[in-house]
């Protein structure tokens, strides 16, 4: 996925991008459901893009397959005018992205997937910095929890939330990694099929990211977050696996010429194979009756996912 990876990266680098300019390069690949909402926040706005690319036996064919949510979360692709050039932030944009661009092309081919598969980002060059620890991060012109549920579909029966997490020291490897399964405010055991999927995409032991608690809770609590990859788990029952794009290093957000074509290309793959298998029926992010025991002898937590 080189090629899908090089070819948003460089959309997306003109300083003049926004989310119609986006939607105009995928309706010119063949995208037919597509759509840009303008969000407005206290401190900007931004564009929200939802692609979804039909399956042969998805619900909008009228069929019963899953449908897989891939969401690259983000505080803003650019911080124009303070630095010049796509931040480190913008790398869960140009993942998901590259998914959908890549699954036009297979559409086109004739490879089409079982289930629908719904891609959601948003387009924002202009976004603020904020102070954070180790390294600053890129905030987002729009409040998160606003952000957040315009990013999540009804549809999505999973989601895989891809965002850039290298300003951390608590995940120390290049490449990406994969979070626990988040469930209506249960952090659920890693789920085996995507371990399996991440070994046979790179190659190696997978790496998973420490989260905890905290980082299920919603942006806007006071307290702290390893980053917003989790937000997504917070507006919606679907479970919720965050795919991490990672460094060795602690690398500030909002940072240029660090975006990494080799980890962005193993996390769109990774991406896009789950979505081959989730549409089948062969991809599993949660045991249900796991789930169900918990919910059983300890109750709901999805109190977790309210900002109070």
């Amino acid at each position: 996925m080189f090629k899908e990876i090089l070819e948003i990266y460089q959309l997306l680098e003109d300083p003049k991008i926004d989310g119609n300019i986006v939607a105009e390069f995928f309706k010119s690949k063949g995208a037919e459901d597509i759509c840009v909402k303008r969000v407005e926040g206290s401190h900007g706005y931004t564009d929200v893009i939802k692609i979804k690319v039909k399956g042969k036996n998805g619900k909008s064919n009228g069929g019963s397959a899953p449908t897989l949510g891939i969401i690259g979360m983000l505080g803003g692709i650019a911080t124009v005018p303070r630095f010049r050039g796509l931040v480190s932030d913008a790398d869960g944009a140009i993942a998901a992205l590259a998914v959908a661009l890549k699954l036009i092309k297979m559409e086109k081919m004739g490879e089409v997937l079982e289930g629908d598969v719904i891609v959601s980002t948003h387009i924002c060059p202009k976004a603020p910095t904020i102070p954070h620890d180790p390294v600053p991060f890129v905030g987002s012109p729009v409040e998160v929890p606003k952000l957040v549920r315009e990013l999540v579909d009804e549809e999505m029966d999973a989601i895989l939330s891809i965002d850039t997490t290298r300003g951390n020291r608590v995940i120390n490897v290049k490449g990406f990694a994969i979070t626990p399964t988040v469930k209506e405010g249960w952090i659920l055991r890693v789920s085996e099929d995507l371990l399996t999927i991440m070994e046979q995409v790179t190659g190696k032991l997978p790496a998973v990211v420490p989260i905890t608690m905290q980082d299920i809770t919603p942006y806007g609590n006071g307290v702290y977050h390893l980053n917003s990859m989790m937000q997504p788990s917070t507006v919606t029952k679907a479970p919720v696996v965050g795919v991490a794009i990672t460094s060795e290093v602690p690398i500030p957000g909002s940072a240029t010429g660090v975006n990494d074509i080799v980890s962005m290309e193993q996390a769109a793959r990774f991406c896009l194979e789950v979505a081959k298998y989730f549409g089948e029926g062969r991809v599993e992010f949660y045991d249900k009756n796991d789930f169900e025991r918990l919910v059983e002898l300890y109750g709901s937590m999805s109190k977790l996912q309210q900002s109070r």
